[in-house]
């Protein structure tokens, strides 16, 4: 038995070496300490003091022109420059000043993703399913901290990581 990475849900499961059988949940029969034994246990479950098995974060999306789909709940389709979508991300970091509750409401209002509709969150996530720089920048973060401007294929991003 193993745990590894499905490809296209990006969430761990378990694989059965001997009978070639997947499985989403833990086998009944194994303890919680034989599950975290298992090989590929440590990178896809339980992470590691530096990098855990999973975040959580809240983001506000500035999309741009250049973004590989631009338009959002907003705006049909949008035209701004990436140089206007930082500036745009910038005056809402100053409006934020670091504040959790400000960055929840200003993503409700202003973010393009339909996370706006949660104040940006994102729910939990592990390595592999966000885009790199994205997961990496949330990776970093402290609880509670934001980030600064981060660039992805989706457009730009103020990130909270908040778990």
């Amino acid at each position: 038995m193993s745990v590894r990475l499905s490809s296209s849900r990006r969430v761990p499961y378990f694989y059965n070496t001997q009978t070639n059988q997947s499985i989403w949940e833990a086998p009944p029969d194994l303890s919680q300490e034989q599950i975290h034994v298992l090989p590929g246990a440590r990178e896809y479950l339980l992470g590691t003091e530096a990098r855990p098995a999973q975040v959580r974060a809240s983001h506000l999306l500035v999309k741009h022109s250049g973004s590989r789909r631009p338009s959002s709940w907003k705006e049909p389709k949008i035209t701004r420059s990436k140089e206007e979508a930082i500036e745009m991300l910038q005056e809402y970091a100053r409006e934020i000043n670091g504040a959790p509750d400000k960055f929840g409401q200003l993503a409700k209002v202003h973010s393009d993703c339909s996370s706006h509709s949660n104040m940006g969150d994102l729910g939990a996530f592990g390595p592999g399913q966000m885009q790199k720089p994205f997961e990496d920048a949330t990776y970093a973060l402290k609880v509670g901290e934001i980030s600064d401007i981060v660039s992805t294929d989706s457009g730009v991003h103020l990130i909270l990581r908040t778990a």
